[in-house]
Protein backbone atom coordinates (compact mmCIF):
# COMPACT_ATOMS: atom_id res chain seq x y z
CA UNK A 1 0.00 0.00 0.00
CA UNK A 2 3.03 2.50 0.56
CA UNK A 3 4.12 2.01 -2.74
CA UNK A 4 1.13 3.83 -4.12
CA UNK A 5 0.06 5.70 -1.15
CA UNK A 6 3.81 7.80 -2.03
CA UNK A 7 2.79 7.97 -5.36
CA UNK A 8 2.28 11.67 -6.87
CA UNK A 9 -1.38 12.16 -6.77
CA UNK A 10 -2.84 9.34 -5.24
CA UNK A 11 -5.59 10.23 -2.92
CA UNK A 12 -6.44 6.47 -1.39
CA UNK A 13 -6.59 2.71 -2.33
CA UNK A 14 -8.98 0.20 -1.90
CA UNK A 15 -8.83 -4.07 -2.50
CA UNK A 16 -12.33 -5.32 -2.98
CA UNK A 17 -12.84 -9.09 -3.08
CA UNK A 18 -15.92 -10.39 -5.34
CA UNK A 19 -18.50 -12.26 -3.43
CA UNK A 20 -19.80 -14.21 -5.98
CA UNK A 21 -16.23 -15.22 -7.30
CA UNK A 22 -13.71 -15.12 -4.64
CA UNK A 23 -10.86 -15.89 -6.63
CA UNK A 24 -11.63 -12.11 -8.43
CA UNK A 25 -10.45 -9.16 -7.25
CA UNK A 26 -10.83 -5.22 -8.27
CA UNK A 27 -7.97 -2.65 -6.70
CA UNK A 28 -9.26 0.74 -6.50
CA UNK A 29 -7.12 3.61 -6.34
CA UNK A 30 -8.26 7.51 -6.56
CA UNK A 31 -5.52 9.46 -8.66
CA UNK A 32 -5.68 13.07 -8.91
CA UNK A 33 -5.54 12.86 -12.47
CA UNK A 34 -4.79 9.99 -15.07
CA UNK A 35 -1.93 11.69 -15.99
CA UNK A 36 -0.26 10.85 -12.53
CA UNK A 37 -1.44 7.40 -12.77
CA UNK A 38 0.00 6.39 -16.44
CA UNK A 39 2.41 8.64 -16.11
CA UNK A 40 4.13 9.48 -12.93
CA UNK A 41 2.82 6.22 -11.28
CA UNK A 42 3.49 3.70 -14.33
CA UNK A 43 6.93 4.83 -15.18
CA UNK A 44 8.54 5.16 -11.49
CA UNK A 45 10.10 2.43 -9.44
CA UNK A 46 7.69 1.77 -6.93
CA UNK A 47 5.57 0.48 -9.76
CA UNK A 48 8.02 -1.89 -10.45
CA UNK A 49 8.58 -3.46 -7.14
CA UNK A 50 4.63 -3.63 -6.96
CA UNK A 51 4.68 -5.74 -9.83
CA UNK A 52 6.69 -7.72 -8.98
CA UNK A 53 5.35 -8.43 -5.72
CA UNK A 54 1.90 -8.94 -7.20
CA UNK A 55 2.49 -10.12 -10.46
CA UNK A 56 2.72 -13.76 -10.33
CA UNK A 57 -0.64 -13.62 -8.30
CA UNK A 58 -2.23 -12.67 -11.56
CA UNK A 59 -4.18 -15.47 -13.85
CA UNK A 60 -3.70 -12.83 -16.84
CA UNK A 61 -3.11 -9.19 -17.44
CA UNK A 62 -5.28 -6.63 -15.34
CA UNK A 63 -7.52 -4.88 -16.83
CA UNK A 64 -7.46 -0.95 -16.26
CA UNK A 65 -10.05 1.26 -16.79
CA UNK A 66 -10.45 5.09 -15.58
CA UNK A 67 -13.45 6.26 -14.26
CA UNK A 68 -15.34 9.30 -12.90
CA UNK A 69 -17.80 9.79 -10.22
CA UNK A 70 -21.23 10.32 -11.56
CA UNK A 71 -23.24 10.16 -8.49
CA UNK A 72 -21.95 9.67 -4.91
CA UNK A 73 -23.13 9.87 -1.04
CA UNK A 74 -19.79 10.96 -0.12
Amino acid sequence: MPLFLRAKGCHGIQLHRCIEEPQTYTLEVTWETVENHMVDFRNSADFQTWRSLVGHFFASPPKVVHTSTVLSNV
